[in-house]
Parts: C-alpha cells; sequence; structure tokens
C-alpha cells in the first residue's frame, strides 16, 4: 500500500475525472510546479496507483443506446472449465466487462447493443450459446452515475 498526503489524493481525483490534463495544468491547481506534479504522478503511476489511463467513449452517440447487465450461472461447471467459457465470452465484441463472482451467479456480464431487438440477437445467438451456460438474468440499465472512490 502506497503512502498518500493531500496533494496525491487530490491529483488522483482530478486525473479520474480527466485524464487528459498535463502535470502543468495540475500543478497550477495544487500550488505545485510542473516537475513537482510530474514527479508526484510518475511516482503513482510507477506504485502502481495509477494502473493507466482510458479513453471513455460515449456508448449512446456511438449507436449503442442499451447497456444490459446479464447474471450468468453455469449450468456444468465439471464440464465446462470457467477458462473455457472465458474465452468464448471474450470473443463477444458486445461483451464490456465479464466479472467472476461470488452469490447467485457464476458471472456478471457488461453487454452494449444498439437497441432491445440487438441485445435480443446477440442474447440468443451469442450468450445462450457459449459452453456451459445455464441460467442468465438480464438487468437493463435505466441510468448511470459515477462515483469516485473511497479514496478520493
Amino acid at each position: 500500500m502506497i503512502d498518500l498526503d493531500d496533494i496525491d489524493r487530490g491529483l488522483l481525483a482530478a486525473l479520474a475525472e480527466d485524464a487528459t490534463q498535463n502535470a502543468g495544468a495540475l500543478g497550477r491547481k495544487f500550488g505545485l510546479s510542473q516537475p513537482a506534479a510530474w514527479r508526484r504522478i510518475k511516482r503513482l503511476t510507477d506504485s502502481g496507483a495509477i494502473a493507466g489511463r482510458k479513453l471513455d467513449l460515449d456508448q449512446e452517440k456511438l449507436g449503442f443506446g442499451v447497456t444490459v447487465f446479464l447474471g450468468v450461472k453455469l449450468a456444468t461447471k465439471g464440464r465446462v472449465s470457467l477458462e473455457d467459457f472465458e474465452r468464448a465470452v471474450s470473443a463477444i465484441p458486445e461483451v464490456q466487462t465479464i466479472e467472476h463472482v461470488l452469490g447467485m451467479y457464476d458471472y456478471r456480464l457488461r453487454v452494449v447493443a444498439r437497441d432491445i431487438a440487438d441485445f435480443e440477437r446477440v442474447l440468443r445467438r451469442r450468450v445462450m450459446t457459449l459452453p456451459g451456460v445455464g441460467n442468465v438474468e438480464a438487468n437493463v440499465l435505466l441510468s448511470e452515475e459515477r462515483r469516485p472512490g473511497p479514496l478520493l
């Protein structure tokens, strides 16, 4: 675990909000010089606190207006390995995240589709044909609010 001070937490929060900010702008925001801000960001990156930066796409503007969370229970855990299921589900482009979870379901998938009819096609032709799929529960996303983590 890395020791974080208030400036480190502020830098993490600012980068979580907009990862395109450069060290000069962040330094001005937190009363640091550009090199001092850069060194802190590098230390946070080198320590693994910053695991990477990614582009956040607007799914709806790109034509994917429906997001569905699927709970997937494997029917035959003994006959189909988890790796086989994970490899097969990873090949479905509409599946954004694959989470192996503990509870009622074995996996939680985040699936995007153009509309409900497109989602039904993905469900019937791709998800339900995966090796070992048993029960599937779908929850359609109505709205989403992103909240910062506990450190920020």
